[in-house]
């Protein structure tokens, strides 16, 4: 496995780290000035240091990375990382528990997306521009656990001056990549940083072993997404009697019926309801299923036809639900509050909704796109192919019936949206 061979401590079992901290200053002020060091660099940061010389940076006088918070929750829900942060956490949990480290997740560019530990630590982290939103990437603060970690694949750990910055050499860091466990494709870090001297040599291993847990998480609970597809799909497969397949959103193959088998085929990069040409298949017919599209094969090419009908039923306040009949069947699936009320929304505005629209339809506020942003990403990865974007509106073919109760007033009766209470007001 990709990741599986021993990480290599910064500083040995038994060293001195005062006195190993002293010959690696020595060895930076060397290097640095170009002239013959008393020692060598251990390979992974000899490599990362011949990348960042010349590349401008200037370890001497380098200023905080830029940070950016604007798009933040989109980078979070993007990552993928956000289904196994709380596995992150508690294992690493023993490491931050003194207050001296600081645990972090970053994206596959280096982006810092969380971070926790005391506010003691926090606060120095502060200082180095390490922070939520921050770049951590090699070129953006030089040689550091979560950017050189990135870039060699590996796990690493990053002690005083092998770090490249100057300003980075009163801290330690332990650092290893997080790969999708489906295509081996680096998606994030993981990292524990603190002060030079809390370095110790179990801690590479322990995150190296906490972002491989995530890694076992991260398959397991793909796994469940394409059984759910499954239990979906297997009915209407056995219906239809042609053949056809059932993939997630991202091709990858929960169940197929009457084909030979395949473990991922290659969609369409802006995949719609319709006909579409897939190169494994050829001319296919793509439906939306909850959770992942229906794709049959077809003799021809030709225009695309409706979708299907979607029915909203919010009748049961406890439980709203929406179901989509197609072509090859029907499915259902239970979804919460706020996603029925976005969905109440768009079904009553057929042209769409923009987000700072739908932002003041939710919150009243057209000031916060961002967390719609987020909110309608989730809903249209449950609901793939059933939510078009800009504007946001129900994709085209689709016919959409809202069941509502009997008394207007019951109508999600827990939301405090200004469109739903528009609505409620009209009905009255």
């Amino acid at each position: 496995m990709a990741g599986s061979s021993i990480p290599e401590p910064a500083v040995a079992v038994g060293e001195d780290p005062r006195r190993y901290a002293m010959l690696l200053s020595e060895v930076y002020d060397a290097t640095m000035a170009g002239s013959r060091a008393p020692a060598r660099p251990r390979p992974v940061i000899a490599d990362s240091w011949n990348r960042l010389l010349g590349s401008g940076i200037d370890p001497e006088h380098h200023a905080p990375p830029d940070v950016d918070r604007s798009g933040l929750d989109l980078l979070r829900q993007s990552s993928g990382l956000a289904a196994v942060l709380e596995d992150i956490s508690r294992g690493l949990e023993s490491v931050i528990a003194d207050g001296s480290n600081i645990l972090v997740v970053a994206d596959a560019r280096g982006r810092v997306l969380w971070r926790s530990g005391t506010p003691r630590v926090l606060s120095q982290a502060d200082r180095l521009g390490f922070v939520e939103g921050a770049n951590w990437g090699e070129p953006a603060v030089g040689t550091n656990a979560i950017g050189t970690a990135l870039v060699s694949r590996r796990a690493v750990q990053i002690f005083s001056a092998e770090h490249f910055l100057r300003s980075h050499h009163t801290w330690t860091c332990a650092g290893a990549p997080i790969r999708d466990p489906r295509t081996g494709h680096v998606i994030g870090a993981v990292d524990v940083s603190g002060p030079a001297s809390t370095v110790h040599p179990t801690t590479i291993a322990l995150v190296d072993l906490v972002a491989r847990l995530a890694e076992s998480r991260l398959r397991e609970a793909h796994e469940r997404m394409l059984n759910q597809l499954r239990a979906v799909a297997a009915p209407m497969l056995a219906r239809m009697g042609s053949p056809a397949l059932a993939v997630d959103p991202e091709g990858w193959v929960a169940a197929v019926d009457s084909l030979p088998p395949h473990n991922r085929i290659l969609l369409p990069q802006n995949v719609n309801s319709g006909r579409a040409w897939i190169p494994a298949l050829g001319a296919c017919e793509l439906e939306p299923l909850s959770g992942g599209w229906l794709v049959r094969p077809v003799e021809e090419m030709s225009a695309d036809g409706p979708v299907g009908r979607a029915t909203l039923d919010l009748r049961t306040h406890s439980a709203p639900s929406l179901s989509m009949t197609g072509q090859s069947g029907t499915w259902r699936r239970d979804i919460s509050p706020r996603h029925a009320e976005i969905l109440l929304v768009l079904a009553t505005h057929p042209e769409g909704r923009s987000a700072p629209e739908l932002a003041a339809d939710l919150y009243g506020d057209r000031s916060r796109v961002v967390t719609v942003r987020a909110e309608v990403s989730r809903l249209r990865r449950q609901l793939v192919g059933l939510i078009a974007a800009q504007p946001y509106r129900f994709a085209d073919g689709v016919v959409v019936d809202v069941c509502r109760p009997s008394d207007p007033r019951s109508l999600l009766p827990g939301s405090t949206a200004p469109a739903v209470r528009a609505i409620r007001d009209q009905s009255v």
